[in-house]
């Protein structure tokens, strides 16, 4: 039957392609079908001054190191070109642009619908990310607000802004990152949850995911141990340039908007042009939504990243849900290995 495989993968992001290094290898038919244009997935989208908080090194997908070494904090555009270069180096089958639109489940596997055309699997694993669906909290009146609202999945630079007031919302890395720049070129707001908290200075990301890698072998041995918040804010140059600008002071969350302000429980009440979301992100899954299987958190229940409803599927690199670490880079390499193993032994089995 044509476009029948044995495995497809729903995404060439970083966790696509971390499917198709151990894919390649477990003489298995795949193909990984990718809604880009290019390769680089949600790096495609980030904002343009965006720096990773890991050295490169801590920044690589399995079989290839970043080049750079332990100092080099990368750009956005040198991880995409490393995404590229990865496909390339592994000649990667990845089909593009390819919208899967549903995912249905029968007898013998599965059928694809898509704007290819169907494609036929045994097995499907749902690589999408998150960064398609952005989460913006419902406030009241933001219908009537006739200022410009984004989510910092929109955002590219910062001198889009200038000459308007803004007003960044999140107290994570990228509220900080997004708070940093366009406060050199105009006014903002700082509204977060909480007092956002800052890192020492020599903490980066290979130090939190040693910490965290801690925490997951100490958790699997019954042990207790809790290591830095990743919700901490990483100090970067950018980051640590604005604090000497004394731009980090914080508000707490507004209850309403107006046409042009934003409005506290307490009367308190703050023009504003622009508003920026940086408040994550929730999992792409609306291709699974024919399975019925998106629970109320808009996740599926799983077994490490196996579906715990629908057998043949795996969700790889959604957050820890699905895989410790598995929507970093370096941590995307071990869930993909173990469900290359799991896919490897259930088609076996079927035979």
């Amino acid at each position: 039957m044509k476009n029948k495989f044995d495995v497809i993968v729903i995404g060439g992001g970083q966790s696509g392609l971390a499917m198709g290094y151990y894919l390649r290898r477990s003489g298995l038919s795949y193909i990984i079908l990718d809604n880009q244009h290019e390769s680089g997935g949600a790096w495609l989208h980030a904002w343009k001054s965006l720096r990773l908080f890991s050295p490169a090194q801590w920044s690589s997908l399995p079989g290839m190191i970043m080049t750079g070494g332990s100092d080099y904090y990368p750009t956005r555009d040198v991880t995409i070109e490393y995404l590229k270069f990865y496909e390339t180096k592994y000649s990667l089958p990845v089909k593009r642009p390819v919208d899967v639109f549903n995912v249905y489940k029968h007898e013998d596997g599965f059928t694809l619908e898509t704007s290819e055309g169907s494609f036929f699997s045994k097995t499907v694993v749902s690589a999408t990310g998150s960064f398609s669906n952005p989460y913006i909290p419902d406030i009241s009146g933001i219908n009537i607000f006739k200022g410009q609202v984004l989510h910092s999945n929109q955002y590219q630079t910062p001198e889009t802004f200038t000459g308007k007031r803004v007003a960044i919302v999140g107290e994570g890395n990228s509220g900080a990152q997004i708070l940093a720049e366009v406060s050199r070129v105009t006014g903002t707001l700082w509204i977060t949850q909480k007092e956002p908290r800052f890192l020492p200075d020599h903490i980066d990301g290979r130090f939190l995911f040693d910490a965290a890698t801690q925490m997951y072998e100490a958790q699997k041995n019954g042990k207790a141990y809790k290591p830095p918040s990743l919700g901490d804010i990483v100090m970067v140059e950018s980051v640590k340039e604005a604090r000497s600008r004394r731009v980090y002071k914080s508000l707490r969350p507004f209850d309403s908007f107006t046409e042009d302000s934003l409005v506290w429980s307490d009367g308190h009440e703050e023009k504003i042009d622009t508003i920026i979301f940086c408040t994550g992100f929730k999992p792409s899954l609306k291709h699974l939504a024919s399975l019925g299987i998106i629970n109320d958190d808009g996740k599926a229940d799983t077994d490490g990243t196996k579906s715990k409803q629908v057998d043949g599927l795996w969700l790889v690199g959604y957050g820890n849900w699905t895989g410790f670490a598995s929507a970093t880079l370096i941590g995307v390499g071990r869930s993909a290995r173990a469900t290359v193993e799991q896919i490897s032994e259930y088609i076996g089995s079927e035979k």
